[in-house]
């Protein structure tokens, strides 16, 4: 298993929203490199339950089991395991991070980045059944370019899909910078973006079924915090972050069903610093947003 440099992003912000105290019990919904369940144990002598769908992220738990044995539990599994998971566990905190942990993205055997060659996998979960290479190879057309854009807003969508099944009518996409380079062909680098970064971020969400988890993650809170309880998510681009405003402003018309409401702590999302994007690049697309969730005896 690769060793990465995991940085947690808006750590203090993160902190200073949760506001963790001893005897309280807290969710990291998103384990990853385990750096805001380790700052949580840290701070109080609080007890934190941490869920991750990675059995890598399990491996690296086992770390700070040893360290707090008594306070620290770790459960593999998505969002929308949430309910059955902690059926007997109402949590005073809960807090996600959205993006792509730091360990998966600088492990070259789980495909997920375009900078080392790997092959073409980008599953959160290695026993999903449908991978980054399948859906290259398989889907059509039309669904590749649905894809590129509604996941990636990758405005030229059609023409990547073009180049995609036209190339691997011979040579059929295994590796990852086999498709970086069919793309960077379509694509010109602006920014400093590397032009495959849209098209490999679309996939990323449609192979792990990204939008549909964040939704369970928000319908799994509302039931799994107790009233007045705190929620925060740190996103990191423009289609998780919309639906954590949606939720906690009040605007998914899901939570009229549970007579439950939000109460935001961040007026505006809170964004990195210019230090922290200094010491973090990938810190720098990050926003953290927090409320109170007030619950009005209705049944979800």
């Amino acid at each position: 298993m690769q060793v990465s440099n995991h940085i947690p992003v808006l750590l203090h912000p993160m902190l200073m929203a949760l506001s963790p105290s001893a005897g309280r019990v807290y969710l990291d919904g998103t384990f990853g490199g385990g750096g805001y369940t380790r700052a949580i144990l840290e701070t109080s002598s609080c007890i934190v339950h941490a869920l991750d769908r990675d059995p890598d992220a399990e491996i690296r738990s086992h770390a700070l089991k040893a360290k707090f044995p008594d306070r620290f539990f770790f459960h593999k599994g998505t969002f929308s395991d949430i309910p059955t998971l902690f059926s007997d566990i109402m949590f005073d905190g809960i807090v996600f991070d959205f993006g792509v942990s730091s360990y998966q993205f600088d492990t070259p055997e789980r495909g997920f980045s375009f900078r080392f060659d790997g092959p073409l996998d980008m599953r959160m979960t290695p026993s999903m059944p449908l991978n980054a290479a399948d859906v290259v190879n398989t889907y059509s057309e039309e669904d590749l370019a649905a894809i590129f854009y509604t996941y990636g807003d990758e405005p030229k969508s059609r023409h990547i899909a073009r180049a995609i099944v036209d190339t691997r009518k011979n040579n059929p996409f295994t590796r990852t910078l086999q498709l970086a380079d069919c793309i960077r062909k379509i694509v010109y680098r602006k920014d400093g973006i590397d032009p495959a970064t849209r098209a490999f971020q679309g996939l990323r969400i449609f192979v792990n079924n990204e939008l549909i988890e964040i939704d369970q993650a928000f319908r799994a809170s509302v039931r799994a915090l107790k009233n007045q309880g705190k929620l925060i998510t740190v996103s990191f681009h423009s289609l998780e972050d919309r639906l954590c405003k949606q939720f906690l402003k009040n605007e998914n018309p899901w939570l009229d069903t549970c007579d439950a409401s939000f109460e935001l702590l961040t007026r505006k999302p809170v964004a990195p610093s210019v230090d922290e994007i200094a010491a973090n690049p990938r810190s720098r697309s990050a926003k953290l947003r927090a409320a109170t969730l007030h619950k009005r005896g209705g049944s979800c």
